[in-house]
This record gives C-alpha cells, sequence and structure tokens, in this order.
C-alpha cells in the first residue's frame, strides 16, 4: 500500500522518490499527527506549526513537504500505536535529537494555546518509548512555554 501512494505521490510531486520506506522523517510526522489529534481535533494552527517546524528542521521545500507530509499522515492513519513510530525514530536519532522531538512536539500542543490532559499523556508515553526521562520531557515543555510567554510579552516579535 505504501509503496502505490509513494509512486502516485511522485507523479504528482516528483520529489516522493526521496520518501524510502523506514525514513525516521515519516516517522516522526506520524507521531505529531498523534499528538494533534490526542484532544480530539486538528486544528490548523496545530498544522501550521508542524509544517512550519519540519520544513526548517529538515530544509524541505514547499513540494519536499507536501509529500513528507501526506506520506506521515497516511503512516499516521494506518498506525495501531507509537511504537512503530518511535522504534524507527529511536533506529537512526542521537538521544539530544529525540529529547529535541519531544520539545517540538510540546511546540505542536501549545500552536492552539492550551494544552489538554490527553496531549500530556500522549507526549509522556513518546517520551518514554524515546527513552527521554521524565525530568527532560518536563524541561521541554516549560523550555516552550517560556518561549511563549516571551513573545507574547514582545506582541509575538523576537528579542535581538
Amino acid at each position: 500500500m505504501f509503496e502505490r501512494f509513494r509512486a502516485f505521490l511522485e507523479g504528482l510531486t516528483g520529489s516522493a522518490a526521496q520518501i524510502e520506506r523506514g525514513d525516521p522523517r515519516v516517522a516522526v510526522i506520524g507521531l505529531c499527527f498523534q499528538v494533534m489529534e490526542a484532544d480530539g481535533k486538528i486544528r490548523s494552527s496545530e498544522r501550521r506549526k508542524m509544517r512550519a517546524i519540519i520544513k526548517e528542521y529538515y530544509q524541505l521545500d514547499d513540494s519536499a513537504l507536501n509529500a513528507l507530509v501526506a506520506a506521515g499522515e497516511t503512516a499516521e492513519s494506518e498506525a495501531i500505536d507509537f511504537y512503530q513510530f518511535t522504534a524507527e525514530i529511536k533506529r537512526h536519532f542521537a538521544e539530544e535529537q529525540c529529547i529535541e522531538l519531544v520539545g517540538m512536539l510540546w511546540e505542536i500542543v501549545y500552536a492552539d494555546g492550551e494544552r489538554s490532559e490527553m496531549e500530556d499523556h500522549v507526549i509522556w508515553r513518546i517520551a518514554d518509548l524515546l527513552g527521554v526521562s521524565g525530568r527532560d520531557r518536563v524541561l521541554k515543555r516549560q523550555e516552550v512555554v517560556a518561549k511563549i510567554d516571551g513573545e507574547e510579552d514582545t506582541g509575538g516579535q523576537q528579542e535581538s
């Protein structure tokens, strides 16, 4: 099924050829979608934040980003749990990258201005499966909250 989907994307965008089976980027996006869905609905602010983070982190053009997001969304819709994604990520990511990923997930959670109990639970489970300590998970959440508070204090503009 994934191969047919990839072939379809290649025909549309020409960039899906870069998406291989087992690509950890697909796993990252799959987890992003699971976090966004945790509270029952994916908000456009969450989707925009995820796209911005992924585009910047992986230095993608719009075409490659669209193909990767589509592959991640499909993978997430077929997933039965977090493990298939976290196992793939652990094979490719160092500990610091896993911690950074948890921070990215917190940014997506806060993109809509609120944090739900279900989102907390999903990130706790993901962090646990990635081997990220409770301490690091909480520190990343606090960093994101501090960043948001700083942006609100400066009217959304970064200080130089």
